[in-house]
């Protein structure tokens, strides 16, 4: 990072497994997350470049294994090197860069790839679990493998059923509106057949218009080159020519080699004659017939007339014409014309229907399975009575997603019914059940990198531990950074960053290091205390570090 708010220069390595952020509130662990945000196409806030500086730089460097992510890259077009991707960008004022191992991608191709490097648990996504839209998303990456061609036809299907019910509503019309429809398309259809186009006409039509409209100027010109190059006139090139002809005769017997100039000299003669023959065929063909002028002009103002209303290009009137004629028949044979659409919009209606439906069937098998491991990692995350569910409803018409509508329920106490989650679950409880769900899709993803940004949020004592264990266990097999408040979530770090802010006289820069072990614990312990760090407090911070050490190696 260089740059980018109070950020001078940054540079960080993370390790894999599980690396946690801390440090003191306002140190600027909001815009360490914040540039990685950028740098994946996130929203570039104002004022990010840092003051007195011309531009702002944002570098990720992505060291990829799984084979899938690889073959996904590669379906992407993402050059590599050694399974490394480069991700930079660039902000100026008004405007940014990106770029891709070197080359510049748009914004869309960059959240693509994105998408399968990383994956970013904001501070407030938790709250994203209070819609239902969410719900199905989530179900949908879990079954990602599933249901991906599926989705995908889903899709595809419901665009041309959209397009074809857009098509029957722009044809019904009243009997009135068509008999004005097809009254205007026959004169207009008459008017383009009377004018017999053809291709190019009106080019070679203007190429005679400028010749005709010039031709006092071309004889004009002409015939005085030709006075400047005939042979007849006196001072003319080709009174020059002959006059140094006759000095190179001469010449010719004081050294043989001169009568290679002649040779030249000749080639260059007949050349002017020549040009002058042409010039004197041409001159003899010219005639001004003001009549020709008057109709050329008249058939280009036609033409003209034409492309104001059919089109810019002779082609473009053509290509009106031939579809004014495909709509005039459609109007002609109106009620087949309607039958056809309606028909075919039945068609492509039943064909959604049954992809939806199949794609419904497999979306409940892998609630069922979804529900059974989230309430699982629910229990690991101190919801020690928990109920959790997955309940589908139909929508009222078909959308791009198919025909669910389907929502997560939870119950977190004993005898209470199951209900929606976004409306009983406090913001804590959120927190947690995100956490539970990224730790399912991380195992169903090939998403090597996780990035939770205070997963910790209303959580505390006992549930903190648990949370701080969940996290131990997901960075098993992902890389994971993780900003926190809680001591319980820092002390299971495999390396321990501190962002701190650094003073001077006339600027603040954010910094951000790696601590030794015996650094990590006095960070522990800063924030056990808040305060004084205390042999007591120091004692209870090494004490937590062993607990971890002892949790994780389980």
């Amino acid at each position: 990072m260089k740059n980018l708010a109070i950020i001078d220069e940054v540079e960080v390595y993370f390790s894999d497994n599980l690396n946690i952020l801390t440090g003191e509130t306002g140190a600027g662990k909001s815009i360490i997350i914040g540039s990685i945000n950028i740098a994946l196409g996130g929203k570039v806030p104002k004022d990010i470049i840092r003051k007195g500086a011309d531009y702002a730089l944002v570098e990720l460097v992505f060291q990829v294994e799984d084979e899938n992510c690889i073959a996904a890259l590669r379906e992407l077009d993402v050059p590599m090197n050694d399974h490394q991707v480069i991700i930079s960008r660039k902000i100026m004022n008004g405007r940014s860069v990106s770029k891709v191992n070197g080359e510049i991608v748009p914004t869309t191709m960059l959240k693509d790839i994105s998408s399968l490097l990383i994956d970013i648990h904001g501070q407030h996504e938790h709250q994203s679990l209070i819609h239902k839209r969410t719900h199905l998303n989530i179900l949908d990456r879990y079954a990602k493998e599933e249901i991906k061609d599926l989705k995908h036809k889903v899709n595809q299907s419901y665009q041309i059923y959209r397009n074809a019910c857009n098509e029957l509503n722009e044809a019904s019309v009243d009997e009135d509106k068509r008999n004005r429809e097809i009254s205007f398309l026959e004169y207009e259809i008459n008017e383009i057949e009377n004018a017999r186009l053809v291709e190019g006409e009106d080019e070679e039509l203007s190429a005679r218009y400028k010749k005709l409209a010039n031709a006092n100027s071309l004889v004009e010109g002409l015939s005085e080159v030709y006075h400047l190059t005939g042979e007849e006139d006196h001072g003319s090139v080709s009174e020059a020519l002959g006059q140094a002809a006759k000095i190179l005769s001469k010449l010719e017997s004081y050294d043989e080699e001169v009568s290679q100039f002649t040779t030249y000299l000749s080639d260059v003669e007949d050349m002017v004659r020549e040009f002058n023959r042409n010039i004197t065929d041409y001159l003899s063909g010219m005639n001004v017939d003001r009549e020709e002028l008057n109709s050329t002009q008249e058939r280009l103002d036609f033409i003209h007339n034409l492309k104001s209303k059919y089109g810019n290009t002779i082609t473009d009137i053509l290509k009106y014409y031939e579809e004014s004629k495909i709509r005039l028949d459609k109007y002609l044979d109106y009620d087949n014309y309607i039958s056809r659409l309606r028909k075919k919009v039945e068609i492509e209606r039943t064909n959604l229907e049954d992809l939806s439906y199949r794609l419904s069937e497999i979306r409940k098998r892998n609630a069922s399975k979804l529900v059974g491991d989230i309430k699982e990692a629910l229990i690991d995350l101190n919801f020690l009575d928990v109920q959790f569910d997955m309940i589908f409803d139909t929508l009222s018409d078909f959308s791009y997603n198919g025909i669910d509508d389907a929502e997560f329920l939870i119950s977190t106490n004993p005898g209470e019914d199951l209900k929606p989650l976004g409306k009983i679950a406090s913001g804590g409880e959120l927190s947690r059940i995100m956490l539970a769900i990224k730790s399912i899709l991380a195992n169903n993803d090939a998403i090597e990198t996780l990035i939770f940004d205070e997963i910790d949020v209303g959580v505390s004592g006992r549930t903190a531990q648990k949370v701080s264990e969940k996290l131990a266990v997901i960075a098993k097999n992902h890389q994971i950074l993780c900003i926190t408040h809680l001591p319980q979530i820092a002390s299971m770090a495999d390396e321990h960053y501190i962002i701190e802010k650094k003073a001077s006289e006339n600027s603040t820069s954010t910094m951000i290091r790696k601590l030794k072990e015996d650094e990590s614990i006095q960070e522990l312990a800063r924030m056990l205390s808040g305060a004084e760090l205390t042999d007591t407090v120091l004692q209870n911070a090494r004490e937590m570090k062993e607990l971890a050490s002892n949790t994780k190696k389980y």
